[in-house]
């Protein structure tokens, strides 16, 4: 098979989606790595690396013109055209993101498979863990840095002085951002909150990080009474496959006090704290109600060697059984299937925003006859678009990825997340 690596175009973002390494695990099992010029080379991996590898140089039509075409980031405006009815690996975010690009997946009738919703057989997201963890390291440290007085921060360093703790962080989410935005939280010597569903973790917790971790349940009421007069917010919830929930309100944010910082590490699939919207690596912060955000949608871009290396570790296995099997390593494995938005056309999330469907008049398939459920999917999608707690589930099938519809209400609030719900 044909694996086209082609260059990123997101604003700062120097990672790659193979590296040398990886490419010549391709080659030697018969496969021809089409890699564009320059592509590895913000993440220190030079072209002659890749050729050395057995990959090809080539230009950026040509890498895209492949059976399969290995990404970091998802396709931009710019980059639309490039799209065909070919096999797309990448992170997608499509309920974060504007939702032309799924307009222009189905279009072009690309199978597009999102690394961040690749399932393992334990149900845990594999592939979208390298740069959680990455971003939960990075969430600290950036928030540091901009506790900064010069920064127009509180001047509040996250630190241990002798034997005395300084600075309170509280984290939203007990995940793979959560727990290591705590290790490194902790380490530096901050008071930390840690803000979950799973009461039953804190031993566990306690024993991985530090005895003195606070675990907080996750409510509404504690989280705004935990965010008042913390120096530091890390926001890492996310809702598989559709828009994480506003957990801290605009109201909880005004009444924290001026200096504190947010970094929202949800930002990517819209943002977990109600006043957040997204940033770049240029210009990675803003002000409101006198708190500042860090909203950046590629974090893990500021450190793209690091990032590539881990993600390519996590995505070569399953990059090699798209290029040995094709489509048949997507029907075969149900985890690896989850990773599928879309396929010939069709939609074939399991979870899709309501506000996409209300965009574009239909989510489902022209294929798949007309029921209640597509009928009631449409009415409701049609009668409130704006709310994000409702989302779309899909059922398997004939094309063996979805897409049969229905709508499912949402039976809580964003305050209280379920327990099935993945937080990173």
């Amino acid at each position: 098979m044909k694996v086209g690596v082609v260059k990123e175009i997101k604003e700062k973002e120097n990672r790659v989606a193979l590296t040398p390494a990886g490419a010549q695990t391709l080659t030697q099992a018969g496969h021809s790595v089409l890699v564009q010029t320059g592509a590895g080379v913000g993440s220190g991996f030079g072209d002659e690396a890749y050729a050395q590898a057995g990959a090809q140089l080539v230009s950026a039509g040509s890498a895209w013109k492949t059976d399969l075409v290995l990404k970091v980031k998802e396709p931009l405006q710019q980059e639309y055209a490039q799209l065909r009815d070919q096999m797309l690996f990448t992170y997608f975010h499509l309920s974060g993101v504007t939702p032309t690009l799924t307009d222009a997946l189905l279009e072009h009738k690309t199978t597009a498979i999102a690394y961040e919703t690749v399932e393992s057989d334990q149900g845990e997201l594999p592939l979208l863990a390298p740069m959680s963890a990455v971003a939960g390291n990075m969430a600290v440290t950036m928030g540091n840095y901009y506790l900064a007085h010069f920064n127009h921060g509180k001047g509040m360093l996250l630190s241990r002085i002798f034997d005395k703790r300084y600075g309170k962080v509280a984290i939203i989410g007990d995940g793979v951002v959560g727990r290591h935005s705590a290790r490194v939280a902790n380490a530096m010597g901050a008071e930390v909150y840690l803000v979950g569903r799973h009461r039953d973790r804190l031993a566990e917790l306690q024993k991985e990080i530090a005895k003195d971790i606070h675990f907080v349940l996750s409510e509404a009421d504690n989280i705004a009474t935990e965010l008042r007069d913390a120096d530091l917010v890390v926001g890492a919830v996310l809702r598989r496959g559709a828009r994480a929930p506003h957990v801290v309100t605009e109201a909880m944010v005004k009444a924290m006090q001026p200096g504190s910082v947010i970094v929202d590490v949800s930002i990517d699939q819209g943002g977990c704290v109600e006043t957040s919207r997204p940033t770049t690596h240029s210009a990675p912060v803003y002000e409101q109600y006198g708190v500042i955000h860090y909203c950046v949608t590629n974090m893990p871009g500021a450190y793209p060697r690091l990032s590539t290396i881990a993600l390519t570790s996590a995505t070569l296995p399953y990059a090699l059984k798209l290029a040995d099997h094709g489509l048949d390593a997507l029907r075969t494995d149900p985890g690896f299937g989850n990773g599928v938005n879309t396929h010939a056309g069709h939609i074939t999330s399991r979870l899709l925003p309501r506000r996409w469907v209300s965009s574009t008049g239909s989510g489902s398939s022209p294929d798949v006859p007309c029921n209640s459920a597509h009928a009631m999917c449409s009415s409701r999608a049609q009668q409130d678009a704006s709310d994000d707690a409702d989302i779309l589930r899909f059922e398997p099938d004939v094309t063996g990825f979805g897409p049969s519809a229905f709508i499912a209400g949402s039976d809580e609030s964003d305050m209280n997340l379920r327990r099935s719900d993945y937080v990173r």
